[in-house]
Formats: structure tokens, sequence, C-alpha cells
């Protein structure tokens, strides 16, 4: 495990004993984010059995968080980046009382390499160097530890190694 942290990036990487493209076809579906989340604040997709496949997608999550106001809400992703089987990320939204979605700044991103025979090397990535000052003085970021992504990362691994 390897982890690098600057003022408002924080990554982690590992190995995951299996293929890239079998690593990238669990991120692909958010049916797996809810067991990947190392938090415990992603549930469920709002669109069962919609995968990813399109730059500008949107796909809702349900979340809960013991600090929201509301403890259950929903998250709207607008996938930003997706280069199968090497790359792919989002940035979490929620829509406005105008219909219209805001996002919030911070990303998620996941990049895999191959690393010997079937294996690659995962690299998970939270960036909230986009996030508005307002928000910063109502959020602390990052709202969790290295030990979040480190846990996304395992969770990723046991879920690819087993799809094998």
């Amino acid at each position: 495990m390897s982890t690098e942290t600057t003022t408002e990036v924080l990554a982690v990487s590992r190995t995951i004993d299996a293929s890239v493209g079998t690593v990238f076809g669990v991120l692909a579906d958010p049916a797996h984010h809810a067991a990947i989340d190392g938090t415990g604040w992603v549930r469920e997709p709002l669109e069962p059995g919609a995968g990813l496949t399109e730059v500008g997608q949107i796909f809702g999550m349900e979340m809960y968080h013991a600090n929201h106001p509301d403890g259950d809400y929903r998250m709207h992703n607008r996938v930003e980046v997706l280069d199968p089987p090497r790359s792919i990320a989002w940035q979490p939204g929620q829509y406005g009382p105008d219909g219209e979605i805001g996002y919030g700044g911070w990303s998620w991103r996941y990049d895999l390499a191959e690393e010997g025979a079937g294996a690659c090397r995962a690299t998970l990535t939270y960036d909230w160097s986009a996030v508005p000052a307002f928000l910063r003085e109502h959020i602390a970021f990052p709202p969790f530890g290295e030990d979040h992504l480190t846990r996304s990362l395992d969770n990723l691994a046991a879920l690819a190694e087993g799809a094998r």
C-alpha cells in the first residue's frame, strides 16, 4: 500500500490480484459501490442495473451519514473520466430546488495499471481542490481519513479477486 497526500488531494494505491478489466468492471457497476465504500455512507444505486458507460452520464446513489441533516440523502454523480479499462472518475452532486445539479468540487478517481500476470495496481484519488470557500466553512476536507481510501481499495480487491 502506498499513499500520497497533498493539501487538497489524497491518493492511495495497492496491488489487486485480478486483471485490470475485472477491476474496471467492478468499478463501472454502481451496484458494487456500497460494498467498495470504506465509510459505510454509500447505499444502493437509484437506477439498479445501470452501468457506467459514458462521460457526462449521471448516476444516483442512496447515501446515509449520521451528521447529515436528514441522515438519508441522495447523491447524483457525473462521470468525468471513462477510459476502459484504465480510468474512471466521477464528481458527486445534488439536485437543488431549481432542478439543477450542483457539484461541491470534489471528485473520486480510480486509475488501474497492469502489474504482472493477472494483477493490477489500483490508485484511488480523492480530490477536493475545486471545493469553494463557502463549502469549506461548513465541511472539513477531507471529511474522512486515509484509512477510508485504504478500506475502499481493500474492499475493491475482495470483490475483484472474488470475481476472477
